[in-house]
């Protein structure tokens, strides 16, 4: 097995292109989250890579060795005591004839017997037996991922390196809520390509790490400095309006997206003023950060910034606020309050149509349906030059990769799914092109 500590996401320079003609072994776990594994199956197969599937006994209880199979194009091997493959110790044929083994999902059973050596199964016999590179990709209940004995393991097969992906935070199938999810097939299909690259040029490259850092440095620069005297403005994060002193209307916005693009900025050699709703994140390298809390407090730092050269608007101001009570609202016999919603300022709007209007002026579209349809009308309302879209119904808020279209007056352009390091790559330099 290879070290997957020192993943870096950033240097995937295109999905497809790393993937196409490899072969996956791909163990699917036994958990609710096994139906996302034939989502993946069909996007290994969508960027030409070959899928040899590995089906747990308890996995088949969520998925059928057909429909995995028809997906893969493949036969699925489901036992170890199979009279005709393990003639020739087929299952230690089978463990290194792949260039990755993908685990998903990677319960916590499976993660843990990974952790101590057993080879009680096909799975675990396979993991054992290998030098191939290994990701996992947990999916689990947030107490057993949270659980002592599950941190210690993913510790374990870390420090053996193995590369496991930290899960998405949300809403789960037993109805609690927090880390545990399986992260979006975009995640993962970006830490698959990630881990199929040369280890020379994981080490070489710079980006951040999708098994254990999940901030975004500064991704690769080329060094020629292509922004140097240029100001570059960036908003990033969410927005949040107080109900009273308790209580806000937020959303999920992480920054990460925005603090990477400011960070590939910076690195480019351009000034960079960053406006920050309330994220934790460091400020890159040579990034000036304003950090703000609500949309007014926003539009009134975006007003001082300007004029500058290039805007990026990537933060998901709250379109509305509310009055904001004095002291806490309580419970009473009236049932919940009345909350009297007013629009917030139009930052991006603003910014397009001012008259310290940006040589370029670049928005995001963060939608649940009728992407481009919708990406494109926002084009116009607000008067923008280039629309990034993506759908954040895939699970982008707080991961580590992005699947996003460039929106312009010419069309639309399909990026592919990339992590956000290599999304904010890819714009800067079109930003430089463009300017």
């Amino acid at each position: 097995m290879t070290n997957g500590g020192d993943s870096r996401s950033g240097v995937v320079a295109a999905t497809p292109a790393v993937v196409q003609g490899k072969t996956i072994l791909l163990i699917v776990g036994g958990g609710i989250a096994a139906f996302k594994a034939l989502e993946l199956v069909r996007e290994l197969r969508r960027a030409g890579a070959r899928v040899t599937p590995v089906l747990t006994e308890n996995g088949a209880r969520f998925v059928t060795a057909l429909s995995l199979g028809a997906l893969a194009e493949a036969r699925v091997r489901t036992s170890l005591w199979d009279l005709e493959d393990e003639a020739s110790m087929g299952h230690i044929q089978l463990s290194r004839s792949a260039d990755l083994i993908v685990v998903c999902p990677a319960t916590a059973d499976l993660m843990a017997r990974a952790a101590t050596g057993q080879a009680n199964d096909l799975a675990s016999t396979l993991l054992l037996a290998t030098d191939t590179p290994v990701l996992m990709v947990p999916a689990m209940n947030v107490r057993m991922w949270l659980h002592p004995a599950t941190q210690r393991n993913v510790a374990q097969l870390r420090g053996d390196g193995v590369t496991v992906l930290d899960p998405d935070e949300g809403d789960m199938a037993c109805g609690e809520f927090g880390p545990g999810r399986l992260s979006a097939v975009p995640a993962i299909m970006a830490a698959i390509a990630e881990n199929l690259l040369p280890a020379r040029l994981r080490e070489e490259l710079v980006g951040f790490s999708v098994a254990q850092d999940r901030t975004p440095p500064a991704p690769p620069a080329s060094g020629r400095g292509e922004l140097k005297g240029r100001h570059a403005l960036v908003t990033a994060g969410p927005t949040h309006e107080a109900i009273d002193p308790v209580r806000y209307i937020g959303n999920h916005s992480s920054g990460k997206q925005g603090f990477a693009i400011a960070a590939a900025l910076a690195a480019a050699g351009a000034r960079v003023t960053l406006i920050a709703g309330p994220v934790a994140l460091p400020t890159p390298p040579g990034v000036t950060r304003i950090d703000v809390t609500s949309a007014r407090d926003m539009a009134a730092a975006v007003d001082a910034a300007l004029p500058v050269d290039v805007a990026i608007m990537v933060a998901a101001v709250a379109d509305w606020r509310v009055e904001t009570a004095g002291s806490k609202i309580k419970k009473g016999s009236g049932g919940p309050p009345a909350l009297h919603l007013t629009e917030n300022p139009d930052i991006l709007a603003s910014v397009a149509s001012g008259a310290n209007r940006p040589r370029l002026v670049i928005g995001f579209a963060a939608e649940t349906g009728n992407l481009i349809a919708q990406a494109t009308a926002k084009l116009a309302r607000k008067r923008a030059d280039w629309i990034i879209a993506n759908d954040v119904s895939q699970g982008v808020f707080g991961a580590d990769a992005n699947h996003v279209h460039l929106v312009s007056a010419a069309g639309a352009e399909d990026w592919g799914a990339a992590s956000k390091a290599e999304v904010a790559a890819r714009l800067v330099q079109r930003i430089a092109d463009a300017l």
